[in-house]
């Protein structure tokens, strides 16, 4: 049965009882998207026993964990045409269970091929929950959409610190890197039950609430512009630093520095911590203008990735950065060159100007793995840490220098 948005949009019902009925059905779809998180962070502590018994090289093993961001950059604009015909809550749903069942069927892999394909399959599932879930909660929560998007990251933030440390726990019981990833994948089934019990279509289909004291003046009028041109280019960065520390950053833990998965795992829950402070990054980015906030946030960004591979080796250190690194890198760059892409153009350009980030960030994050796995094979982790993170900070700022804030969309008043 096909769903318009035309005929089922409806507004919750007032009363302070349904309020709290449908934030407890958008916590539940929010709490979902930790799922995704937890087995992002778990595949890279988990790669180094998936490579052995595969005999996957470093470069493959490095693909391997970075490879559903190529599904997440192609499906956004098959996801938008699915929630035209279809509701949100079911595409959500839909997401969560191809993310999960793939998931699963990872660890049946024959090889490097099938493993490669299940992998990008769950970057399709992915895209899929966080396009819909992104409608959901910007779409109810019209009027502080910056703070509802930065609790969704946070959501990525919780399953970054649980995944990792449930994953070691349960490598270490069962002595199996595939233990983590089936129940992980149970997870998942879990939460499309609870999701469809506590997440009115009332609720998931709502449409923003049309505000004069909202609305925004300014931004260009196509796509075709300088602000978002050096904003794509500031996302391929981005994408390269950010998964190139997600996807390999374990692994140059446990075999360059010889931390013990236990210990890896604790460092990347530790930087799951920082992402929990998005809603403040976001909130960074709407109190300054584009150039200071994303010079210097690319300038702390480009210490953080030197330090990372350069900096002590002691675990109290690794797990001070890769804390920074969550703040400065997934909590304040990642939420704020989202927000400038919205920013560059009309609000009736809005949609497209998200799917132009997606497609950017999620494309450079697709090779990010692989390219910081050649360098480190090629050159030593210290150089290739150097290359794709800090020098790619470093680029980051140059270009941002050229943004024209004059440009950008700017609200009518105050909230």
């Amino acid at each position: 049965m096909t769903l318009s948005n035309a005929d089922n949009t409806r507004t919750v019902a007032p009363g302070k009882s349904a309020r709290t009925l449908a934030l407890i059905g958008i916590a539940a779809a929010i709490a979902s998207y930790a799922v995704n998180a937890m087995d992002r962070t778990l595949f890279p502590l988990i790669l180094p026993e998936v490579a052995k018994e595969y005999n996957f090289a470093l470069p493959e093993a490095g693909l391997m964990s970075t490879v559903f961001t190529i599904g997440m950059a192609l499906a956004g604009l098959p996801t938008g045409f699915l929630m035209s015909r279809y509701s949100r809550k079911s595409v959500a749903q839909a997401g969560v269970f191809i993310f999960s069942a793939v998931t699963i069927l990872t660890v049946v892999a024959r090889g490097f091929g099938d493993m490669l394909v299940y992998r990008a399959l769950t970057g399709i599932g992915e895209a899929m929950q966080l396009t819909a879930l992104l409608a959901i909660v910007s779409s109810y929560f019209s009027r502080h959409r910056g703070v509802a998007i930065g609790a969704l990251n946070c959501s990525f933030g919780v399953g970054a610190i649980l995944g990792p440390m449930l994953g070691a726990a349960m490598l270490s019981e069962y002595g199996t890197w595939r233990a983590p990833m089936i129940g992980f994948g149970l997870l998942g089934f879990l939460f499309i039950l609870l999701v469809a019990a506590l997440l009115p279509r009332s609720v998931s289909e709502t449409l923003p609430v049309a505000r004069s004291d909202s609305a925004g003046i300014g931004g260009a009028p196509s796509l075709t512009n300088r602000n978002t041109a050096l904003l794509i280019l500031l996302s391929l960065l981005a994408g390269l630093a950010i998964f190139g520390f997600l996807g390999m950053y374990p692994t140059y833990l446990r075999q360059e520095l010889h931390f013990s998965a236990a210990d890896a795992g604790k460092i990347m829950s530790i930087y799951g911590l920082g992402v929990l402070l998005s809603v403040a990054g976001g909130f960074f980015g709407d109190g300054y203008p584009v150039r200071p906030t994303l010079s210097v946030s690319f300038l702390v960004a480009a210490a953080i990735g030197w330090l990372l591979f350069n900096g002590p080796a002691t675990f109290m250190a690794q797990a001070a950065f890769a804390f920074a690194f969550g703040v400065m890198f997934s909590g304040t760059i990642y939420v704020n060159l989202a927000a400038y892409h919205l920013k560059s153009v009309a609000a009736s350009l809005s949609g497209r100007a998200s799917g132009v980030f997606v497609t950017s960030f999620y494309a450079a994050a697709s090779v990010a793995c692989y390219s910081i796995a050649w360098l480190a094979t090629e050159f030593g982790w210290m150089f290739a840490g150097d290359v794709q993170l800090c020098a790619a900070c470093l680029a980051g700022i140059v270009l941002s220098l050229f943004l024209d804030p004059k440009s950008m969309a700017q609200p009518l008043s105050k909230n």
